[in-house]
């Protein structure tokens, strides 16, 4: 769905390349007439491109919630040759992700997931069914449970301890507070995934493949929108490129897990495990309904590095960005931090229900920058009706979660950053609330929310703990920019550039 004004000069091109067989497929192709169904209202189309060019000039979720303001809650349109229908409300997003969720449990088949994702094999793409059901518990109960996630405590605490250091040895000057949160970030990841002794080479290697695939993710797919002209991403050198990058992830990877296997065989005590040393021993010891291969593996770690490097460093620099430019929420955070942290202890000892407001601060956070505003499209498997409109099989479904969190019939103020509005309210981020689902929900809501929040919360604990923050001189709070970036995950477009002094901590 991420779509600008550079991807649509790309499009263009690419229908001047293919005119004539457009023109063929344009005449010969079976098109489903509305006459039988009755869709949800959209805008109007252009010929062959349909509503494309209503996504350029604006982030996708953004436009998509001013066409939903014309057209309503739920609006189909046409992208390319692809009906799509967007839920723009909490309301209609409730019937896709717990009423019909079942019905909404598959995912739109691509080739960017079939090419990185081990022919869709891993929990975020694969398709609806036994396979998936599998591999989400596993996910749920031994890769990502609580006590997983906890047991990586020690090593967060050292890899923000090194952060730390680094801002105390800057004190004073101009950091790229956004390079800074990156590199944590990648960090805990890579060591949580393939341990402490992780080449440093390898891990930047990794990362910068990471990034690749996360930037062809963006690139257009005329396939995508005309399924029939997948030849058009051949011609355009797309195809080959991701294949490309593909095989160099798949070397690394395959490195990563020759190397832990060694350390497996050498004997590894199973509290010493981490996320992929999990993957192995099931692989090697369980007995499952489906056995699980080394490039099932593969898969599966993927989804841990494009979800949750993206996600955590996103809602940080997000939640930073919105403090800074309002000096009253990050003072009152620092203050119960501080008065309640009266002797130096680690955020790992108290969590967020010793530090209310801090938590208000992170859900504000959520709500206004959803680190996925688009939720990551679903299938319908099946036609059925909402709100007396047919959703007809194979529609690509959207529900725009950005949308939802900024309904004003479910939000006083909206727009603005105010942490007190979820004092004494039951609303949270795990599923149940549909006007705030930055997590998704159903049975395809992310699974790593644990680990995610935990790096979250720790990394800012942290920084407002032992840091005063300013903006660099002569730069206001309004100056900051706050301009999002296309992309699956929605960042800051523009480095966040602050100015860290170390706190000085009163005496006992």
């Amino acid at each position: 769905m991420s779509l600008n004004l550079e991807m649509l000069t790309q499009i263009t091109i690419a229908f001047i390349l293919a005119s004539l067989i457009l023109v063929c497929y344009m005449a010969f192709s079976k098109t489903k007439h509305s006459t039988t169904l009755n869709l949800p209202p959209g805008p109007p189309t252009l010929p062959v491109i349909g509503n494309i060019h209503q996504l350029a000039g604006s982030v996708p979720h953004r436009a998509l919630r001013d066409l939903a303001k014309k057209y309503g809650p739920i609006m189909h349109l046409k992208l390319g040759n692809v009906s799509t229908i967007v839920f723009s409300s909490p309301r209609v997003a409730k019937e896709i992700l717990k009423t019909h969720d079942i019905i909404f449990a598959d995912r739109p088949k691509s080739e960017y997931t079939k090419i990185f994702y081990y022919n869709r094999t891993d929990i975020a793409s694969a398709p609806y069914g036994d396979y998936w059901r599998q591999m989400k518990k596993i996910c749920i109960l031994q890769l990502l449970s609580e006590k997983k996630v906890k047991s990586f405590g020690s090593l967060r605490d050292e890899e923000l301890g090194r952060l730390c250091d680094s801002l105390r040895s800057l004190s004073g000057s101009v950091v790229n507070f956004t390079e800074m949160i990156v590199g944590l970030i990648n960090n805990i990841i890579c060591r949580a995934t393939f341990g402490n002794d992780y080449k440093a080479q390898d891990q930047i290697v990794l990362i910068q493949l990471i990034k690749d695939l996360l930037l062809t993710s963006g690139a257009v797919n005329v396939g995508e929108f005309f399924p029939r002209l997948k030849f058009v991403n051949v011609v355009l050198g797309i195809k080959s490129k991701r294949l490309k990058i593909h095989k160099q992830l798949d070397k690394v990877l395959e490195d990563a897990l020759e190397d832990r296997k060694g350390k497996r065989d050498a004997g590894m005590e199973r509290s010493d495990e981490r996320l992929v040393d999990v993957l192995l021993r099931i692989k090697e010891e369980e007995e499952v309904q489906f056995p699980i291969t080394l490039d099932n593996i593969k898969a599966v770690l993927l989804d841990m590095f494009v979800a949750g490097t993206d996600t955590s460093s996103a809602t940080i620099m997000w939640a930073m960005a919105e403090m800074m430019r309002n000096q009253r929420v990050l003072k009152k955070a620092q203050q119960q931090i501080r008065e309640t942290s009266r002797q130096k202890v680690t955020f790992t000892k108290n969590g967020t229900n010793s530090y209310p407001y801090l938590k208000l601060v992170i859900k504000e956070t959520l709500r206004l920058h959803p680190p996925a505003p688009l939720l990551v499209p679903r299938e319908c498997r099946e036609q059925c009706k909402i709100d007396d409109y047919d959703i007809p099989a194979k529609t690509k479904v959207v529900v725009n979660a950005f949308a939802c969190a900024l309904d004003p019939e479910y939000w006083e103020d909206p727009e603005s950053f105010i942490p007190e509005r979820f004092e004494n309210s039951s609303i949270d981020f795990i599923g149940n609330d549909y006007e705030f689902i930055p997590f998704g929900a159903g049975r395809r809501m992310c699974p790593g929310i644990t680990f995610g929040t935990n790096s979250i919360e720790t990394t800012l604990f942290e920084l407002l703990y032992h840091f005063d923050w300013e903006l660099p001189q002569g730069m206001e709070p309004q100056d900051i920019n706050m301009e999002e970036s296309h992309g699956i995950t929605t960042t800051l477009k523009a480095p966040l550039q602050l100015v860290p002094f170390v706190h000085s901590q009163p005496n006992n």
